[in-house]
């Protein structure tokens, strides 16, 4: 899927009605005083964007689950997206690949407890590998190796190819569990209502409104300070800004009034807003694989990319939040190194350029009619673009769009649907352009995306199911580009650039994904009470706070103020 579980409800409580502050506090357990029903200085409340009951499910592995990756399971790793630090040891306390990459030693902690007792060892990280090698539909890391145990505490993977690239999803992607609860489980379809694991915290409560994890007193790395987490479901993004605004609740992640001036708006909090994801108008682009529409034309998806006036769409639709894309799709903030020295506009400009749009449109045979509306072989230049009913920045965007690329002969037609109709389109390459954000690898690295949303491997003809590349993009040089950043060192630039190079120069020239802005992502901290958040000069972890296991990282680093 192009969203995550957990950005799709995000986006979701967007759209919910939402209830009196009052309701929505009282079905959360708080008091009317305004402080979180039980709570004390050392507990933070947490707000997901959940907007209906809990069903309990702590089974990281299931697509279901409502928490615990990072604070109860953890992997070998933190590995985060959000900066280039090197990765921080969790279970793993060092890793080496050989020089031909077919083998990744990694050493373990021999001072671990899994929650019940029971001590953690090589044969849990064992266990818990094979089990996706033997359980396909959970295995979405893809991981293809071996694992064996070299010792009580150390563990030796083997691939049949040079796997650098694999290591961000095999160290900090996999969440380990024990295997000697495990072993008759059935990771595909059993519900964990008790979880048992080695990370910083321990479910307590749990109720259909509102769950608490918490502080895990023989955690490896020391009692959290922050003794309890507690989630709640409130009724929608208007409840939640309620319970800012009541100071009822430290952290959430969603659009509020005001985003920009949260310090006064919601006095004793912070915001913070996170460059996270490419915004794009997604092409259904390859006629040869059956798409249909103008959009099939890359000049058609040239001239729109010229033609988007960015500085009006951030400031109508997304509040300011958003900030420059690149074309090639590599982000401005911390994957510059990346974008080739070729690219002779390497940030989309944030002013409309009609003259270019018209040009590139005249240059491929389209003539511009009495109406205004430029046409080809009898077929006027209109498209359809889908978007989610209740995306309201989205929808926004797009009647923007509509507006803009008029003035360039293009008419925009809009289109909502309910989540599943438009992922169902999306998938089967049944549309002309869908507006969607791109999801980023595990690490700050172009090639995750460029392998997900490029390669001709994960495509094919429309009407067949695409979940990644829905573009329907298949260009020979990609993928050849592609297959060799898969063999080689992340850490080899030089060999590693000439790759990037060909990519960039292919995929700025076609645009089967339309760049529009690098969306932000905002949260709203409680920063009078806790100290410790992440900030953009010490980005720890990335501070949303349905991310996993980047709140994990936030919730052991946050001290009560005082303390």
């Amino acid at each position: 899927m192009l969203l995550s579980t957990k950005r799709r409800r995000a986006r979701a409580w967007i759209a919910a009605a939402s209830l009196t502050a009052a309701a929505s506090l009282t079905l959360a357990g708080c008091t009317s005083s305004g402080a979180p029903g039980g709570s004390d200085a050392t507990t933070l409340v947490a707000y997901t964007g959940q907007a209906g009951d809990y069903q309990i499910n702590f089974n990281p592995y299931s697509p279901s689950q409502i928490g615990g990756i990072g604070t109860i399971y953890e992997s070998l790793f933190f590995v985060t997206n959000v900066n280039t630090n090197e990765y921080k040891p969790l279970l793993g306390t060092e890793y080496s690949w050989n020089d031909a990459g077919t083998e990744l030693t990694v050493r373990l902690r021999d001072d671990v407890t899994w929650s019940d007792g029971e001590p953690f060892t090589a044969d849990d990280v064992v266990f818990t590998f094979q089990m996706l090698l033997d359980t396909p539909s959970i295995n979405n890391s893809g991981f293809d190796g071996t694992v064996e145990a070299t010792g009580d505490h150390e563990v030796v993977f083997r691939f049949d190819y040079p796997a650098f690239v694999n290591d961000p999803a095999i160290l900090g992607r996999t969440p380990i569990v024990p295997a000697h609860l495990w072993k008759d489980i059935d990771p595909t379809t059993n519900v964990i209502a008790e979880p048992v694991g080695t990370g910083p915290y321990t479910l307590g409560d749990f109720k259909a409104q509102a769950f608490t994890l918490s502080a895990n007193p023989d955690y490896w790395g020391g009692e959290p300070a922050v003794k309890t987490v507690r989630y709640l479901s409130l009724s929608g993004n208007t409840a939640g800004a309620d319970a800012l605004a009541a100071g009822t609740i430290d952290w959430q992640t969603g659009p509020v009034p005001n985003i920009q001036k949260v310090s006064e708006t919601y006095p004793g909090y912070s915001g913070v807003t996170i460059a996270a994801n490419q915004i794009t108008l997604i092409t259904c682009s390859n006629a040869d694989l059956g798409c249909v529409g103008p959009q099939t034309d890359p000049a058609v998806r040239r001239a729109i990319y010229a033609a988007l006036n960015r500085d009006q769409l951030n400031s109508l639709a997304f509040q300011g939040t958003a900030s420059e894309i690149s074309p090639t799709l590599a982000l401005p903030t911390t994957q510059t190194d990346w974008i080739s020295s070729s690219i002779a506009e390497p940030i989309a400009p944030n002013s409309p350029d009609v003259a270019a749009a018209t040009a590139e449109l005249e240059a491929a045979g389209w003539t511009r009619g009495a109406d205004g509306v430029y046409a080809k072989n009898g077929e006027p230049l209109a498209v359809t673009v889908e978007v989610v009913t209740g995306w309201t920045d989205y929808i926004t965007a797009v009647d923007t769009m509509s507006q803009q690329l008029k003035e360039a002969g293009i008419e925009l037609r809009v289109a909502q649907s309910s989540w599943n109709e438009w992922t169902d389109k999306q998938t089967k390459g049944n549309f002309q352009l869908s507006i969607n954000s791109l999801g980023q690898g595990a690490v700050s690295d172009p090639y995750y995306l460029y392998d997900k949303y490029l390669n001709s491997a994960f495509t094919g003809p429309v009407g067949d199911v695409a979940s990644q590349n829905v573009a329907r993009f298949s260009n020979p040089e990609v993928d050849a580009a592609l297959a060799v950043l898969k063999v080689t060192d992340r850490k080899d630039a030089a060999a590693r650039q000439p790759q990037f190079d060909t990519i960039q120069a292919i995929i700025t020239e076609d645009m089967p994904y339309i760049p529009v802005l690098t969306g932000g992502t905002s949260s709203q901290i409680h920063t009078d009470k806790f100290e410790g958040w992440p900030t953009q000069d010490d980005l720890y972890a990335f501070p949303a706070v349905w991310a996993s296991p980047d709140n994990a990282e936030v919730f052991k680093a946050l001290k009560p103020r005082g303390e």
